[in-house]
């Protein structure tokens, strides 16, 4: 089993002169699920190396036993410095594929036309494929093979609007992910802000939120399962 994570490269928060990136859980939890399950887990990112980690994210409140077992981890912070550029990444090497959020995907892989080829062809292959919290946001230019929207009719979720106006960024962020997400034809839904909830719709797993990341992770090894069970 084989696994690709997708990390941002962008760490400027917009005009504020603040930083910005991957946020650490939605790294640190779905790793861990992949690697205790015995995964070959590979990280990417658009410009390879190492991408920018958001510094709140690394802060003691929003620090996990997860997020520590990561930074004491040498063979996981080795392959977080040594991501591979997305543009090199084949599809057809990979069993399934996790986004991991942050606020920095807003800004590139929103964006990145090898971001938005390698989702649609995983989804087209019929693999399953995840996305927590802003990385829902990395859909708005997916297309299906008709042109249509790929989320338009589907059932999603990702970061909320209440939770961008708690964390004070509604005005800063290029778009909001709920309203994309609305605007496109999603039939998207939420719950209380910072609850986990993931939403599966065929081989496409959203998460709300941070606290989404490790279940929605277990969700994507339960379709890997059942796939496996079907091939069998």
């Amino acid at each position: 089993m084989k696994i690709l994570i997708v990390l941002t490269s962008h760490d400027e928060l917009g005009g504020t002169g603040r930083k910005t990136g991957f946020w650490l859980e939605e790294l640190a939890a779905p790793y861990y699920r992949f690697k205790d399950a015995g995964a070959d887990v590979v990280l990417a990112s658009p410009k390879g190396g190492r991408p920018p980690l958001d510094p709140k994210s690394n802060e003691p409140d929003f620090q996990t036993d997860e997020t520590r077992r990561f930074e004491a981890d040498p063979e996981a912070t080795a392959a977080l410095t040594h991501t591979v550029r997305l543009d090199a990444v084949s599809a057809d090497d990979f069993d399934t594929v996790f986004y991991a959020g942050g606020h920095g995907p807003l800004w590139d892989l929103a964006e990145d036309p090898d971001s938005a080829r390698l989702i649609e062809t995983v989804l087209r292959g019929g693999k399953p494929l995840a996305l927590v919290c802003h990385a829902p946001g990395v859909l708005r230019h997916t297309t299906n093979p008709d042109g249509t929207p790929l989320v338009r009719g589907r059932k999603v979720t990702g970061f909320t609007n209440g939770e961008e106006a708690a964390v004070g960024l509604t005005d800063i962020v290029p778009f909001l992910v709920e309203d994309e997400l609305k605007h496109l034809g999603a039939d998207y839904s939420k719950v209380g802000d910072w609850q986990p909830y993931v939403i599966t719709d065929g081989p496409l797993v959203t998460g709300q939120n941070p606290a989404s990341s490790g279940p929605a992770a277990d969700t994507l090894l339960g379709l890997l399962a059942k796939a496996d069970e079907t091939r069998a």
